[in-house]
């Protein structure tokens, strides 16, 4: 028989040599066949080694994660840079070291960089990562040096380098000890973290400027192309000023129209030195300001640089600025005395330089008392808390005083007084304006109120509802007179105020017993219907607004007068849908005509001075003048060729028929009467006068008129319309207005010279007609505070009177009609209201 390889029985040993198939291994045992169980071979369970194999993997997984993380994220290299500046104590400034070209500058630069270079090397923390250092400036001082470092570091150790770059003492010069004379000997090392949109941006050596103030002169600059071509797009620009030593730098916009500010948008940077760092950032600028802005800034001492950051979107004009010197001031403050005086910051109304403090020590006759009223107030700095006033501030009697506070008092029990100003070295503002006054303890305002501040007041404001002192001191311990309701803070208010829709208590108790239950929804009429009812399509309040405040997207809806109506005759749900931009009508018709309503200057709440108006910033507003006479009315530009007026302006008087359009010649961008020849200004001659049929000369109902002019005017920064809102546009009670015109500032006083301006209240019409005793119709509308104060008066009638809506664009409201006297208290100014006139005027223009 053939030999050849066995088969092996399961679980027996065996070998290959014939000899040893007799001997079995110990132990060994042959299974019998019929034996199922014992014929399979035992051994872990399947799950026991597919557990094992996952945890394996996740173990590998891990490691893995680990090790890539270690190598590839935690060792990254982040780049980091650091602006700074340093003082040399044993060298002296030539002039050529502000020609960053000059032989010295290099010179100079080279042993300054070396200097830097070994301060880091000496610090485990910073000197591994160092890559670069640049000197970028030197100024006066003995010499100060400005510069950046760049620095390499793994991300894991970022934390490290900025507390290392932060902590001072890490930045000493250690001087070696066999050097007697070190070439330089510097002091105040100090580096910041670079503005990260500053170190993004390349440097363009092109966009980069030195320039310096010459004794008596101003030296003006602008952005590359101003006002030709835009500035460049990705740029990083600088304008590096100097003024001669011991002298201050005075930096004035004239100029300035930037993309609007929004994150990451294109924004001007001043600094109180040659090196951008935050800690010296003396204002940030973007958008555009009307040329009459307040955009003087003061430096402390001789350098000042200016940054602009763009991003690649937009074309924009850019700026034009100017700056002088100015000698530096060795005192700030002084001693005051006399009965009465003023004071204000350095250099008011430009703003305060940053790193100043003033002391004044005023006296007044030692029998008297003395406050100071500050009648200006802005001392504000970005992100300060209100009340915590740990930069800027005013300090008095130990307390602090920051921000912006409307007129104050502060007055001492003595005939002395302390007033301490401080500026830190970063964002100033425009300061104060301050007067002290002497005044008689036992009679501190004799024949009118005092105020717990110190502010005198007539005495007829004490009780009448109106916080007429800032701390409403005018208005506590009152005893509520029969017309007058009590709120539970326990403030007196006119009785006519409760149900009228807005919170005048302050607490909400004039309104709490008109309110409805929580199931239900209270409409504007005051009537309550159940929440089911709110935004179900149906009109259940009779005026829409249970239907026109609802927030879900718009949707188609039958036809009624409070729905909006498209051009393809579908009404939808959504209020005030018109040039909002955002398409709601299928035919996008709510968005058509929309050029209009947005001045080309941003509307600064801030006014310092007084209530007049920036050029620009209300770019439809026309005077109407009469050959003879000057101005006469106002009224609202809506198109090119077409004007909005009230029709009283054009009646019958004295011999004279003002509805002849020869007499009356419009001035469009016009802010002050005594510059109509100005370039900017548009004179127009008026082809026709259509004035309301049925304009009633005795109760100014249906009070409006539109004017055609024989020419189109050309739309301009100064000159654009105001846009029409559509006849079911609300303009809800409490709302706040602007009225606008060159009218007379006081009853019975003369106009005024320069536009004003003044932010009014719509005020609920049933209320108004009681107040007016019946006097109004649905044609009209009720604007203005209860106190009076602030008000329309003769020379404004026809004027615009416009609302500022959530999208920024502006309506026209109403136009100026009629009042009892101005500004009087309880007497509102009537409105015509331009949405019950909308369809007429549509007929007559076409708009």
């Amino acid at each position: 028989m053939e030999r050849g390889p066995a088969a092996p029985a399961a679980g027996m040993k065996y070998s290959a040599r014939a000899e040893d198939m007799n001997n079995l291994d110990e132990g060994v045992e042959f299974l019998p066949a019929m034996n199922s169980k014992k014929m399979e071979k035992r051994g872990p369970k399947r799950w026991v080694v597919i557990t094992i194999m996952l945890v394996v993997f996740l173990l590998i997984s891990l490691v893995t994660g680990l090790l890539v993380w270690h190598f590839k994220f935690r060792n990254m290299a982040i780049r980091k840079v650091f602006n700074g500046h340093l003082r040399i104590l044993n060298w002296d400034f030539l002039d050529a070291y502000e020609n960053s070209s000059s032989p010295e500058f290099a010179i100079l630069a080279k042993k300054v960089k070396s200097t830097v270079e070994d301060i880091y090397r000496s610090h485990a923390d910073i000197g591994p990562y160092h890559k670069e250092t640049v000197i970028t400036a030197f100024s006066e001082g003995s010499v100060i040096a400005y510069y950046w470092s760049e620095f390499l570091v793994p991300k894991y150790r970022e934390k490290d380098l900025d507390k290392a770059m932060a902590d001072k003492q890490n930045l000493i010069q250690r001087l070696n000890p066999r050097l007697r004379n070190p070439v330089l000997k510097v002091e105040s090392v100090v580096a910041f973290p670079v503005d990260p949109s500053i170190a993004r941006s390349s440097r363009d050596n092109s966009c980069i400027f030195a320039l310096h103030a010459k004794e008596g002169e101003i030296t003006s600059f602008t952005t590359p192309g101003f006002p030709n071509s835009p500035y460049p797009n990705n740029a990083l620009c600088y304008w590096s000023l100097r003024a001669d030593a011991n002298s201050i730098i005075s930096l004035t916009f004239k100029t300035l129209e930037l993309e609007q500010c929004t994150d990451g948008s294109d924004y001007i940077k001043v600094y109180n030195s040659l090196s951008p760092v935050e800690h010296h950032a003396v204002v940030r600028l973007c958008g555009n300001y009307a040329p009459s802005y307040n955009l003087t800034f003061l430096s402390s001492q001789n350098v000042m640089l200016v940054t602009l950051v763009t991003n690649k979107e937009g074309r924009f004009p850019g700026f034009k600025a100017e700056f002088f010197q100015l000698p530096k001031m060795k005192v700030c403050g002084g001693t005051l005395k006399g009965e009465s005086g003023t004071f204000t910051t350095p250099y008011y109304p430009a703003h305060y330089p940053p790193v100043t403090d003033c002391v004044w020590n005023i006296e007044v006759p030692s029998k008297k008392n003395v406050k100071v009223r500050f009648n200006m107030f802005f001392v504000l700095e970005p992100g300060v808390p209100v009340g915590s006033c740990t930069k800027d501030y005013v300090e008095i009697n130990s307390t602090r005083y920051c921000g912006e506070r409307s007129q104050f008092v502060v007055a001492s029990a003595t005939s002395k007084i302390q007033v301490r100003f401080h500026s830190d070295p970063s964002y100033t503002d425009t300061g104060f304006s301050a007067e002290y006054l002497s005044y008689d303890s036992s009679d501190p305002c004799p024949g009118q109120f005092a105020c717990n501040t110190g502010r005198c007041i007539n005495k007829s404001m004490r009780c009448d509802g109106w916080l007429d002192c800032t701390d409403g001191s005018d208005e506590r311990s009152c005893a509520c007179t029969d017309q007058q309701f009590r709120c539970q803070n326990g403030w007196c208010k006119p009785k006519f105020w409760v149900c009228d829709n807005v919170n005048d208590c302050g607490d909400n108790s004039d309104e709490l017993q008109c309110s409805c239950s929580d199931d239900s929804f209270k409409c504007d009429t005051g009537k309550c219907i159940p929440n089911t009812q709110k935004c179900d399509g149906k009109d259940d309040c009779g005026d829409g607004s249970d239907e026109g405040s609802c927030s879900r997207a718009p949707v188609t809806v039958s036809c009624k007068d409070y729905t909006y109506k498209c051009r393809n005759g579908k009404c939808i749900s959504k209020q005030n849908p018109e040039c909002d931009g955002e398409k709601d009508c299928e035919d996008n018709s709510d968005e058509d005509n929309c050029n209009c309503g947005i001045p080309s200057y941003t509307r600064k709440s801030r006014v310092v001075g007084g209530q007049n108006s920036d050029v620009g910033e209300w770019p439809w507003q026309v005077s109407l003048h009469v050959k003879g006479q000057g101005h006469v009315c106002g009224a609202s530009l809506i198109s090119e060729r077409w004007l909005v007026s009230a029709a009283h302006c054009f009646g019958y008087l004295q011999g004279i028929s003002y509805s002849e359009p020869k007499l009356w010649t419009a001035y469009l961008g016009l802010t002050d009467q005594s510059k109509r020849n100005g370039a900017d200004v548009q004179a127009r001659t008026v082809k026709r006068i259509i004035s309301h049929p049925s304009f009633n000369d005795y109760t100014f109902d249906y009070d409006i008129a539109v004017m055609e002019l024989q020419e189109p005017v050309t739309f301009s920064s100064v000159v654009k319309p105001i846009c029409l809102p559509d006849s079911t546009h609300n303009f809800p009670a409490g709302k706040d207005l602007w009225v606008t015109g060159w009218g007379a500032t006081m009853e019975g006083g003369i106009g005024a010279t320069i536009l004003q301006k003044a932010e009014i209240r719509l005020i609920n019409q049933t209320m108004c007609n009681e107040l007016l005793s019946g006097q109004l119709t649905s044609r009209m509308m009720c604007v203005g505070f209860l106190s009076g104060g602030v008000d329309a008066c003769q020379g404004d009638s026809g004027g615009p009177l416009v609302s500022v809506e959530a999208s920024g664009r502006m309506f026209l409201a109403g136009v100026v009609s009629w009042g009892d006297g101005c500004a009087q208290r309880r007497k509102p100014g009537v409105y015509t209201r331009l949405t019950k006139l909308r369809q007429w005027l549509k007929e007559q223009t076409g708009l």
